[in-house]
């Protein structure tokens, strides 16, 4: 069995990143300028917004975190959401999820432009991504395939077990691993909580996610 690094992958990549944004900034271009929208004091999100905040800070992107409390209304936010739509500024943005319960993801997800949507929800960028066109991918299901190429996994032909279905992690996997491409042609078994033995399909499988 192996076991694939990512948290060293991951400071590489930040490393070429920082390196590129050097050479736009060193053009006389302007960094690139991502925003991030949080509502709530979700113990979570609030680490993970956090989290993003400092990676941008390390390679050298501009970011905006636009922190509101939990009982900001949805109108309130979908007028937030259509101001950094509107900013040229701005070249992508999400809204950390959960929202509470009060506020509609979906209405909120739909709002976002799908030219920004950097966590690739919008189902637009769904949409082209199940049909092999460019769009912006979930950062997990991005990092996964980003992991096997650099580690130089052979995919093609394999079978891989996806374990969880959700629309952000496990879903966007099972298409992605099977997509015609250079990491992928996969056949994928997608489990979920109805499963009835996981560990039987782990035990078959040649990767698992």
């Amino acid at each position: 069995m192996q076991l694939l690094d990512g948290k060293a992958l991951s400071r590489t990549i930040q490393g070429e990143i920082a390196e590129t944004v050097s050479q736009l900034v060193a053009q006389g271009r302007r960094p690139p300028h991502l925003a991030a929208v949080l509502v709530g004091a979700d113990p979570a999100s609030q680490v993970y917004v956090r989290n993003k905040v400092k990676a941008c800070e390390r390679v050298g992107f501009r970011s905006t975190l636009i922190h509101e409390g939990a009982e900001l209304s949805q109108a309130a936010l979908l007028e937030i959401v259509r101001g950094l739509n509107a900013d040229p500024e701005v070249d992508g943005f999400i809204v950390q999820l959960p929202l509470p319960e009060h506020i509609d993801e979906e209405k909120v997800t739909l709002a976002i432009d799908p030219r920004k949507d950097v966590d690739g929800f919008h189902p637009m960028n769904f949409g082209r991504m199940a049909q092999g066109l460019p769009a912006f991918l979930p950062a997990t299901p991005f990092g996964i395939l980003t992991l096997l190429e650099r580690y130089d996994i052979e995919t093609s032909g394999k079978h891989a077990v996806v374990i969880g279905r959700s629309t952000i992690v496990g879903t966007p996997v099972s298409i992605l691993l099977s997509r015609k491409a250079k990491v992928g042609n996969c056949t994928v078994t997608l489990t979920h909580s109805r499963t009835r033995d996981l560990p039987a399909e782990i035990r078959r499988a040649d990767i698992v996610v």
